[in-house]
C-alpha cells in the first residue's frame, strides 16, 4: 500500500477508523483522500489525519487507485451514479456498506472490479474482523489491496461465494451485540446473586476480554479451552449443563440463521 492511491467516499467513523489505521502503519498523507457532503466532517478528518478532504466525490476519486465506499447503504446507488462517470477502467471499488451486493453496484457503476467487505464496529478501536468477497475481474494485486486495507483495523477473511457474506453479517457483522448481551444477562445475574452493579459488570467484561484474548492466542480450539476449565462436578459443569439443557447450541443456531436471513432480505430491497 506505500505506493496505493486510495479514495474514500464518506468520511465517518468507520472511514476515519481505517484512515487512521492506514496512517498508524505509515501510509503517507498524500496518498490517502476523502469526500463528505458535511463541512466539519471534512474539516476533522483533514485535521486529524493530514489528509485533503473534498465536498466533490467525483474530485477525490480522480487519480485514485482504489475507491472505498464508506456511505450509508440508502445513499449507494445515488453515489455510485455520480461518481460513475469519473471512474477510470479497472478502477477497484471497494463497498463496506451493508446489504449491498456486487450485482447491484455494478448496475450503478458498470464493470469495474469490486470488493464486497462487511466489517464490524470493533474496527473503530482496531480490533475488528472483515469478510470480504471479490468478483472475478479482481485482480490478485487488487486483492492484496482490499485486503491491506481492511487489515489496518483488524484482521480480513475472505469468502469464496457473495451469499457467505450474509453468514459472516451474522456471525461477525452482528456478533459485537451478541457478546454485550451477554455481558448484560451476566451482569443482572451477578446482581441478583449479591455484588454490586459496579461489580458484577467489570467482572463480566473483563471475563470476556479475557476470555477471547485467550480463544485468538491459543493453539486449541474453543471447544478445547472450554473443556480444560471445566472440571468435573465443578461450578462451571453446573452452569454448562445448565445452558445446554435450555437449548444453548439450538438458540445460536437459531439467532444467527435469522440474521443471515434478514441481510439477504435487506440485501434485495436495498439493490433495487
Amino acid at each position: 500500500m506505500s505506493k496505493t492511491r486510495i479514495a474514500f467516499i464518506g468520511a465517518g467513523n468507520m472511514a476515519a477508523s481505517l484512515i487512521g489505521g492506514m496512517r498508524a502503519q505509515g501510509v503517507e498523507a498524500d496518498l490517502i483522500r476523502a469526500s463528505d457532503p458535511g463541512a466539519e466532517t471534512r474539516e476533522r478528518i483533514a485535521r486529524e489525519h493530514g489528509i485533503n478532504a473534498f465536498a466533490d466525490n467525483a474530485e477525490a476519486v480522480e487519480g485514485a487507485d482504489v475507491v472505498l465506499l464508506a456511505v450509508k447503504p440508502q445513499m449507494m446507488k445515488a453515489v455510485c451514479e455520480a461518481i460513475k462517470p469519473a471512474l477510470k477502467p479497472n478502477q477497484l471499488v471497494v463497498s463496506i456498506a451493508a446489504g449491498i451486493t456486487c450485482a447491484s453496484m455494478k448496475s450503478w457503476l458498470g464493470e469495474q472490479p469490486l470488493v464486497r467487505c462487511m466489517p464490524n464496529t470493533p474496527a473503530l478501536l482496531r480490533q475488528g474482523v472483515s469478510g470480504l468477497y471479490a468478483t472475478a475481474d479482481v485482480s490478485q494485486t487488487q486483492r492484496q489491496q482490499a485486503e491491506t486495507l481492511l487489515s489496518a483495523v483488524g484482521i480480513a477473511l475472505w469468502v469464496d461465494e457473495e451469499k457467505q457474506i450474509d453468514a459472516v453479517t451474522a456471525v461477525s457483522g452482528s456478533g459485537p451485540a451478541y457478546f454485550f448481551l451477554l455481558i448484560e444477562a451476566m451482569t443482572a445475574a451477578g446482581v441478583k446473586l449479591g455484588l454490586s452493579h459496579d461489580v458484577a459488570e467489570r467482572l463480566a467484561e473483563q471475563t470476556a476480554l479475557g476470555a477471547a484474548r485467550m480463544a485468538t492466542s491459543s493453539d486449541v480450539d474453543a471447544a478445547e479451552l472450554r473443556r480444560r476449565v471445566t472440571s468435573p462436578a465443578g461450578t462451571t459443569e453446573a452452569a454448562i449443563k445448565s445452558f445446554q439443557a435450555d437449548g444453548f447450541e439450538a438458540i445460536v443456531e437459531k439467532a444467527l440463521g435469522a440474521a443471515a436471513h434478514r441481510s439477504a432480505e435487506l440485501a434485495q430491497q436495498l439493490g433495487k
